[in-house]
């Protein structure tokens, strides 16, 4: 069983940057993808990005390149988001999680991850 705790969500102006991170436990973090995902009220899940448990691959959403970028420390068993430029239309809850299929591709598919957190929200004034 993975548990997995979001941090460092809050409010933000627009042009802003915060630094999400997501600690891990009851796993063995090293050999597990990692992503993220955003969500609004009454919407999907969205992919924001995903990490290769060696920290060598990394997959962004196409509107977000450039913007955000997703990192790991295995040694602290813990994934980042690095958000920049943030935009009002950023604003969500965002989520980590774990994809235990070790050895498959990366995955924007949300479905494909099987340990979610419970969410840090963000909030980008105009």
């Amino acid at each position: 069983q993975v548990q997995l705790v979001e941090s460092g969500g809050g409010l933000v102006q627009a042009g802003g940057s915060l630094r999400l991170s997501c600690s891990a436990s009851g796993g063995t973090f090293s050999s597990v993808d990692m992503g993220w995902f955003r969500q609004t009220p009454g919407k999907e899940h969205e992919f924001v990005a995903a990490i290769k448990w060696s920290g060598g691959i990394t997959r962004y959403a196409d509107s977000l390149k450039g913007r955000f970028t997703i990192s790991r420390d295995n040694a602290k068993n813990t994934v980042y988001l690095q958000m920049n430029s943030l935009k009002p239309e950023d604003t969500a809850v965002y989520y980590c999680a774990a994809d235990m299929d070790y050895g498959g591709p990366i995955t924007t598919l949300s479905s494909r991850y099987d340990y979610w957190g419970q969410g840090t929200q963000v909030t980008v004034s105009s």
